[in-house]
């Protein structure tokens, strides 16, 4: 199962860019989408931004996702180290 999750693009390179999801940079294919560009909000899914996404509508989103997995209500600030 996969899970698309709304993220805040901070970079754009041609159809390539970097989103922020919820604290976490990930690299994103911007070939579906046009019109957007740094500072706007996507829906991530697989890798892809499939859709311009509403900043209401993305920072709820993120929330209840977190409510779900029982995660603080804000994510941690600073680098994410990996296991």
């Amino acid at each position: 199962m996969c899970l698309s999750l709304p993220g805040q693009l901070v970079e754009r390179r041609g159809s390539a860019g970097v989103a922020d999801v919820d604290g976490n940079r990930v690299e994103v294919d911007l070939s579906l989408l046009d019109d957007v560009d740094a500072g706007d909000w996507v829906l991530v899914h697989a890798g892809f931004a499939i859709q311009r996404y509403d900043e209401a509508e993305a920072l709820a989103t993120l929330r209840a996702v977190r409510e779900a997995l029982g995660a603080a209500a804000e994510p941690v600030p600073g680098p994410h180290p990996r296991p």
